[in-house]
């Protein structure tokens, strides 16, 4: 509980801060080890593989727990759930601090993967606290931390290990965190907002373990090939407990995820294009610092050190910053539809320029600036029209799920590409300038698509939720259904 009393609720630009720094801690945590992974492995002596699990580990858990805490939320209340997730948050991140081995590492960062539900869980929190005139811009600035915080996450990220070491890649964002706990548990009010039920077990454990099984065949396929046996059966096993975990959701009283609400023509358009927008944000973390950070010697590459790359996304960071609470005020005027085709259509149009121009370097600032238009344009949007599809006691689960589409497109997204890196390798060692492109391009094409799934969700005058009383209850519109 908090410490507050309900007739003594803080003002929600307060509440907002806090949640602010909680999203900013986890996504801090997520982006800055991808720059750091080689130092990583050297020292804590381990495989390329070995280290890769660090992300893994990370990405693995925060898939499962984000909707499992997003409904816990709905069902106990969020700000309870929040503190829990932020304690679990801090002990990940100071076992992974302390550790020397590559074991107590990925048993750190598999716990902080929890923190992965702050972000449904803040959603949730804003649209219970704020006043309704304020909804929209709160929730896109909130979903929008999660992007500038894997920007300035990557930028910061070279400075830390060049000058410190990987340790305080965790105990800086400890900080945030530790102090995101203790103003959540004195200012966050608890949420007014309850949907009464159990937890669905069944529906949890088949989610669970389709997630699982499906991000770990991304993860590992460039590693081990996409046809091999390993990477097809996981996908196989994947795909089976996916179709089970449907078929007991749609017969179960209380569900983990409802169906009819995932069925939403609002929830599942939505759903989609974040889908594809993660496929191009995810990348862009990885391939701009890849590319500028190769030898000059290859003919294309910047020989940009790992501070270097980091900056050549600043832009990005900045812009992102900048365009989203602009989402935000236009959610307000036209629906945040409009932001989210304009997002997507920004963001195919930098990969499109990186694709065709990335021979100095202000081409490839040009390209992270309109592209941070671009997330922050889209991220700010995706929340707000999930929210505004479901009612208030699904507010937690949708969004979760809403997250998991992100990370699912990312997943997809850095594996492919990744493999078109590694098939463009030459007798140098060095990948050759048409996989980048190639990748550029493939993010194009994906972004392009999501511009057309963000066209399909339905307008703002025809948006309905799915219910406003009961939880289970299907649209009154007929063209909000798929």
């Amino acid at each position: 509980m908090t410490a507050l009393s309900h007739a003594r609720r803080p003002h929600y630009v307060l509440t907002f801060a806090v949640l602010v720094l909680a999203a900013l801690a986890f996504a801090l945590l997520q982006s800055m080890v991808a720059p750091a992974l080689p130092e990583m492995q050297k020292a804590l002596n381990t495989s390329p593989t070995g280290v890769s699990w660090i992300l893994t580990a990370y990405l693995l858990t925060a898939s499962v727990a984000t909707p499992i805490a997003g409904r816990l939320g709905d069902m106990f209340g969020k700000e309870r759930v929040l503190v829990v997730v932020l304690v679990a948050l801090a002990v990940g991140t100071t076992i992974s601090a302390l550790s020397t081995s590559i074991a107590p590492m990925l048993v750190g960062r598999g716990i902080q993967g929890i923190g992965g539900a702050v972000f449904p869980l803040g959603i949730g929190i804003v649209r219970d606290e704020f006043p309704k005139a304020r909804v929209a811009t709160g929730i896109a600035l909130i979903s929008a931390t999660f992007a500038v915080g894997g920007g300035v996450g990557i930028v910061a990220a070279g400075p830390i290990v060049e000058h410190l070491d990987y340790h305080y890649l965790f105990w800086i964002p400890l900080v945030a965190v530790l102090l995101a706990l203790v103003a959540t548990w004195l200012f966050v009010p608890e949420s007014p907002v309850r949907s009464p039920g159990r937890v669905n077990w069944l529906g949890a454990s088949l989610l669970s373990g389709w997630l699982i099984a499906i991000l770990l065949g991304f993860s590992q396929a460039p590693t081990w090939g996409w046809t091999s046996p390993r990477v097809i059966g996981l996908f196989a096993i994947g795909l089976v407990l996916l179709a089970a975990w449907v078929r007991a959701e749609s017969r179960s009283s209380e569900p983990l995820v409802d169906m009819k609400m995932m069925g939403v023509r609002g929830v599942w358009t939505v759903n989609l294009a974040t889908l594809l927008i993660g496929f191009g944000m995810y990348n862009s973390f990885i391939l701009i610092p890849q590319f500028v950070e190769l030898p000059e010697s290859t003919g294309y590459g910047f020989g940009a050190s790992v501070t270097g790359g980091g900056l050549f996304l600043l832009p990005t960071t900045v812009l992102m910053l900048i365009s989203s609470p602009i989402a935000g005020r236009m959610a307000g005027r036209v629906g945040s539809r409009v932001p989210l085709i304009l997002g997507a259509a920004f963001s195919a149009l930098a990969f499109a320029l990186l694709a065709v121009a990335h021979s100095s370097p202000w081409q490839v600032y040009l390209g992270a600036a309109i592209l941070g238009i671009g997330i922050g344009l889209a991220f700010a949007s995706m929340a707000n029209l999930i929210v505004e599809a479901v009612s208030p006691t699904q507010t937690g689960i949708a969004s979760g799920m809403n997250t998991i589409a992100r990370t699912i497109g990312g997943a997809l997204g850095t594996t492919i590409a990744a493999s078109i890196i590694d098939a463009s390798i030459t007798s140098s060692g060095l990948p050759s300038e048409s996989g980048f492109t190639i990748a550029f391009a493939l993010c194009a094409v994906a972004l392009l698509v999501g511009v057309g799934a963000a066209l399909l969700v339905p307008r703002p005058a025809t948006r309905v939720a799915v219910a406003s009383g009961s939880p289970h209850a299907p649209s009154t519109l007929a063209d909000e259904t798929a």
